[in-house]
């Protein structure tokens, strides 16, 4: 008896997971077959029920619209475009969850790489003002760190040799005259004495060498030079018996009690930078240690390759444990502003716009487009397309947009057959072709279509476009675009970027993309594909650094064909 149950008990585990992974299958199968299907997904149409086929396979069905007429339309459904409706039992296996739309405290954390560097502002440099020799080299070594008035080196001068007899001269002449009766005679003496200071010090001999001058009575053949500011010495050319001549610079000094860290931001953060906000700087050197900063300076230009900003940051170095070239993770903190959030996980990138899933209740789920703003660790602000209270999903998102991709392609076809072109047929395959188009041509009221041969030329914004296509004479398929870009003067513009935006003015049908690159000459190439024959709209963006962007449209006229 013991053994013919734990038989059964085998049996019954086998079947419930194969029909997990039935379930599972089901869902990535479709998501794969259909998931060109989506960009012709109706934004306003709704559809009929989903086939037995799909519904067999993953237990969900789409909502049954068939009564319910569109508005404008007689006979079409007004179910938003894309939604579905999942049983309990679906709901549990895939593990659907939802959350209310709520208004948060979010601030926004802004990370970026920066690297440690002098604070320029304590950079010094030590040279001479006249020519001579250097005798003795006191600091003799980079790296060294030396205080304010130690000594550097001594220098052999015949300048300053000279200047200091010149000083003892007339200190010994002004004595003499002192008892003189004429006035104008001892301010002579005088002005020779303060003359001869004064060039003393323009040559960097200090008060206390000429007090020790004027004591001694006889000239010092070499004269010390101290250093003019604590910090690091970052280069040293101050060799004994080296030559120098005026404007030598002999030592560089550095600084480092405070430090310059220069991050990189992205353009889309730059505006969440702010003149003195706090940051905060980790660095591998010092595991669990957080260095306080903040910013000092935002730079007014922009890396056009890396679309980046650079922002300097100081903090104080005590200790002198941050050594320039050091590699710092840089966290800057916004302030925390209250508005209208959801978990980053509830939402759908899909390129061009980015969807959530409202949940109505009794298992019936609706895509929505959202505009999002700032982020932080966890939550997204919301800046158009929910409203405080609203439920969205927020998990298993990605079946969910399997399953409205699906729902919506099948909307399509219903919606041709109910306007009398029951023949299109749109079927989906893993390479994202479509078949069977080219009957499209001979349908009653279509008429004949053939591919037309466009090479028109713009002139806007400063600018001439010619925009020409390979082939020439178009069919459904692979197209090359090749638009020539010049400026007024004839001269081919080789740092634009450009963008080909292709879409079929028709219900369903939405936008593609491609990023046209440059080949030469101010010609930029890039494929597209036009999935059947029939009317197609070409939008070329340029976009060139420093002025206004530029978009033009063009019309393609497609003949029908296999691609």
């Amino acid at each position: 008896m013991t053994q013919q149950l734990y038989k059964k008990t085998l049996i019954v585990g086998a079947v419930a997971i194969g029909v997990i992974a039935g379930v599972a299958i089901g869902f990535f199968a479709a998501h794969r077959m259909m998931g060109d299907m989506a960009d012709m997904a109706a934004e306003q149409g709704g559809g009929p029920p989903l086939s037995q086929h799909a519904s067999e396979m993953s237990g969900i069905t789409q909502m049954d619209t068939k009564e319910r007429p569109m508005q404008g339309m007689p006979g079409m459904s007004a179910a938003p475009s894309g939604a579905v409706a999942i049983p309990a039992v679906a709901r549990q296996l895939i593990g659907v969850r939802s959350a209310p739309v709520t208004y948060a405290s979010l601030r926004q954390e802004i990370r970026a790489v920066g690297t440690v560097g002098y604070d320029e502002r304590g950079l010094t440099q030590v040279t001479v003002k006249t020519s001579g020799w250097v005798r003795e080299v006191f600091v003799d070594s980079i790296g060294r760190p030396v205080r304010k008035g130690e000594r550097l080196f001594t220098l052999y001068s015949p300048d300053i040799l000279a200047t200091q007899d010149e000083y003892l001269l007339a200190v010994r002449t002004q004595s003499q005259l002192a008892a003189s009766p004429l006035a104008e005679v001892k301010a002579n003496a005088g002005f020779l004495v303060d003359s001869s200071r004064e060039r003393l010090h323009l040559w960097d001999v200090t008060d206390l060498q000429i007090a020790r001058l004027e004591r001694r009575g006889t000239a010092e053949p070499v004269l010390t030079v101290y250093a003019p500011a604590s910090g690091v010495v970052l280069a040293r050319e101050a060799l004994p018996g080296k030559y120098v001549e005026p404007g030598t610079t002999l030592y560089e000094i550095a600084n480092l009690s405070t430090v310059w860290i220069s991050a990189d931001v992205y353009e889309s953060e730059v505006a969440a930078v702010k003149i003195n906000q706090p940051a905060s700087v980790t660095f591998a050197a010092y595991p669990g240690s957080t260095f306080p900063a903040s910013v000092a300076y935002i730079y007014p230009s922009l890396n056009i390759e890396a679309r980046t900003v650079r922002v300097r940051l100081e903090l104080p170095n005590p200790g002198l444990k941050l050594k320039p070239g050091m590699y710092g993770n840089v966290t800057l903190q916004t302030d925390a502003v209250k508005t209208l959030v959801v978990p980053k996980e509830a939402v759908l990138e899909t390129g061009l716009r980015q969807l959530v899933f409202l949940d109505r209740g009794e298992g019936r789920y609706e895509p929505a487009s959202v505009k999002l703003g700032r982020r932080s660790q966890d939550d997204v602000e919301v800046l158009e397309g929910l409203t405080e209270g609203e439920r969205i999903v927020t998990s298993a998102n990605f079946l969910l947009d399997a399953e409205s991709k699906l729902a919506s392609a099948s909307s399509m076809q219903a919606m041709m057959g109910r306007i009398g072109m029951a023949d299109w047929q749109m079927r989906g395959a893993y390479e994202g072709k479509m078949e069977g188009m080219q009957e499209m041509g001979n349908m009653p009221g279509m008429g004949s279509m053939k591919g037309t041969v466009v090479a028109e030329i713009r002139q806007t914004g400063g600018f001439s476009l010619s925009l020409t296509t390979v082939p020439e004479k178009l069919k459904a398929g692979d197209v090359l675009l090749k638009l020539k870009l010049t400026d007024q003067a004839g001269r081919p513009v080789p740092n634009a970027q450009v963008l080909f935006v292709y879409t079929m003015p028709m219900p369903g049908m939405a936008d593609s993309k491609v990023t046209a690159h440059h080949a030469k000459d101010g010609f930029y190439e890039g494929t597209v594909r036009f999935g059947m024959g029939g009317t197609w709209l070409v939008t070329v963006s340029v976009t060139v650094s420093g002025r206004p962007p530029i978009a033009e449209k063009f019309q393609f006229s497609v003949a029908g064909g296999g691609m």
